[in-house]
């Protein structure tokens, strides 16, 4: 009795498991994530909240629910096996938020239901691909992180000492000369409400900017790219070889199997002859 239990429970899960995973119930939850997060932005409005603001909330409330039955049934039908996923511990982290408190009081954890729309990375295979390839190239990336820390390092204490005296709300001290070099390096406003009255004062202030524009914009970040784009272009090419891999053993294995039935057929002439 408890073997036929146990075999009933194991048939219920499998078909909870394909059911859950069908591409309808997938696209479905896209769907879901996509419309709540459009509401979600239309809350933010006063208008539209004295309006429809009640609405809202309940097919807000309405979305999380069906998402954490989605969560319960998908750890039910596929049990130890769920948690093994970094995806599927995404997913229950980021729903999970959405049940904590959201009182007057708790307004910040109000905020945090937007990152719901996040599950939008964990249902779409392209954007898993993408977060994938970024999570690789995070050792090669961190080389780089300690190559552009070193460069701000030097032109840091090398503007501080020049022009702390004179421009003391730019590079007075080493935190603040870094936060002017990182606005020079995002080139905003960086020639008119930086450096052109620098050099106003100090007419050569720009042989110390200019190569730090080179060696940070345009050099060091190049880098960034440069990883990000090799890494991805090693994903494509290792799914690539995996499904070639694929079709190749689908290939032999229907060799093998035309070969089995012609011996077999070989076999049967020979005993009609």
């Amino acid at each position: 009795m408890a073997e036929n239990t146990s075999a009933l429970e194991g048939s219920l899960r499998w078909k909870l498991a394909q059911w859950i995973d069908s591409p309808r119930i997938r696209y479905s939850i896209l769907g879901l994530i996509v419309v709540n997060a459009l509401t979600l932005g239309l809350s933010t409005s006063d208008r539209v909240s004295a309006a429809i603001g009640p609405g809202l909330t309940v097919f807000d409330n309405l979305v999380l629910w069906i998402f954490v039955g989605e969560m319960a049934i998908k750890i039910y039908a596929f049990g130890p096996r769920f948690f093994k996923s970094p995806w599927n511990l995404f997913d229950l982290t980021i729903v999970s938020v959405g049940l904590l408190p959201t009182n007057a009081n708790l307004s910040v954890l109000r905020a945090l239901r937007v990152i719901r729309a996040m599950r939008i990375l964990s249902v779409v295979p392209q954007l898993r691909s993408v977060i994938k390839a970024l999570l690789e190239a995070l050792p090669g990336m961190g080389a780089v992180i300690i190559l552009l820390f070193i460069v701000y390092y030097i032109f840091a204490v090398m503007a501080t000492m020049l022009y702390k005296e004179a421009f003391p709300e730019w590079f007075g001290t080493i935190g603040e000369s870094l936060y002017s070099l990182f606005q020079i390096m995002t080139l905003e406003s960086w020639s008119m409400g930086i450096v052109r009255p620098i050099m106003e004062v100090y007419p050569w202030a720009w042989l110390l900017f200019v190569p730090f524009i080179v060696a940070t914009s345009f050099a060091v970040l190049n880098l960034f790219i440069g990883i990000l784009v090799n890494t991805m272009q090693a994903a494509v090419e290792e799914a690539q070889d995996k499904e070639l891999e694929r079709i190749l053993n689908m290939v032999i294995k229907s060799n093998e199997e035309t070969k089995a039935e012609l011996a077999e057929l070989k076999a049967l002439l020979k005993e009609k002859g």
